[in-house]
């Protein structure tokens, strides 16, 4: 049964700060963020506040930092060894908290004004070929028709739940281009099967509708139809679509953890992971000429330069069969 997180403690060295407590409850309520942006950002200024403040105990005068001390904190991020990626984060969590503050009469300047973090380096995301992507969907199946051929029966009603529930769940990451922990979280409610759609909750509990291929509703419907014979209280529509041998939800590191199993047996790499169906799935979409801002809604992407990265990827794979098939490459 889907349940609401719960939130998760504010940071120690924060808790006796108001300004803090206030923006920690405009960033749940206010800007509807995920428990996991929340802890983040209560992270990232209980850094800043030992930075700027060092032993002084709470509540902080947050009006004394100016752009100077925000610098140091990134260069101090930075010779720690966080990831540029983390240290631009750290930047924005401050710069947002002065935002709110300034917004709140509570300051007049934003010391993170002009200030820009690291330069992210690009990374092409790594895609699995359509060829690839066929052997994972079809490996779950395979195993269990091949083990029907050696028996000789049909096999217990649990196997041939378990296969079909992972056959289901790779149809759904490449068919709809979901996180894995959006399809973790997917309810017999939000399954459409006649309509052919899902409703996924993304980042900032924000929801979109991801279309189902054919095989992904078949498959979606022989999960849901084993699992109310196995388990009959799972019929209900606030029940997990996707379940353990137990009967419970299964986690997004199990779903990963089965993929591991299902790699291997179709023999693919064992370094991807769930989340690169995702990009298989907006590759594949910009190569057969979908518009980019249609792919950036069904990534439920908030900026179209987030997306944009998918048609590098579609470049490069361009100038790859060039140079292997042009004579004058």
């Amino acid at each position: 049964m889907e349940t609401a997180a719960e939130p998760l403690p504010l940071h120690p060295q924060l808790a006796a700060d108001p300004l803090v407590q206030r923006f920690e409850q405009h960033l749940r309520i206010e800007r509807n963020a995920s428990e996991h942006t929340v802890a983040a950002y209560m992270q990232d200024l209980a850094q800043f506040a030992a930075h700027a403040f060092g032993e002084t105990a709470p509540p902080f005068n947050w009006l004394t930092p100016d752009r100077f001390t925000v610098r140091g904190f990134l260069v101090d991020c930075q010779k720690g060894g966080a990831a540029p990626a983390t240290t631009r984060r750290k930047l924005a969590a401050v710069r947002a908290f002065y935002t709110y503050l300034i917004r709140e009469g509570d300051a007049e300047r934003n010391p993170c004004a002009g200030l820009r973090g690291p330069r992210l380096p690009r990374r092409l995301p790594d895609v699995l070929t359509v060829q690839q992507v066929e052997a994972l969907l079809q490996a779950p199946l395979a195993e269990l028709q091949a083990r029907r051929e050696r028996s000789g029966v049909p096999p217990p009603p649990i196997e041939a739940y378990a296969a079909w529930r992972d056959a289901a769940i790779f149809e759904v990451l490449y068919s709809t281009g979901a996180r894995v922990a959006e399809a973790a979280a997917l309810t017999r409610a939000t399954v459409d099967l006649d309509g052919a759609v899902v409703r996924l909750r993304g980042k900032g509990r924000k929801e979109r509708l991801g279309a189902l291929g054919r095989p992904a509703v078949e498959a979606l419907r022989q999960t849901l139809d084993f699992a109310a014979f196995i388990w009959p209280g799972s019929a209900s529509p606030s029940s997990a679509v996707f379940l353990n041998l137990r009967g419970g939800p299964l986690t997004p590191r199990s779903i990963e953890r089965q993929m591991k199993r299902w790699l291997a047996a179709a023999g693919l790499p064992p370094r991807l992971t769930p989340h690169k169906l995702r990009h298989s799935f907006a590759t594949h979409l910009l190569e057969a000429g979908a518009d980019l801002r249609s792919v950036q809604e069904m990534l439920g992407h908030a900026s179209l330069s987030t997306t944009q990265i998918y048609t590098h990827v579609t470049v490069e794979r361009l100038k790859e069969v060039y140079r292997q098939a042009h004579p004058r490459a």
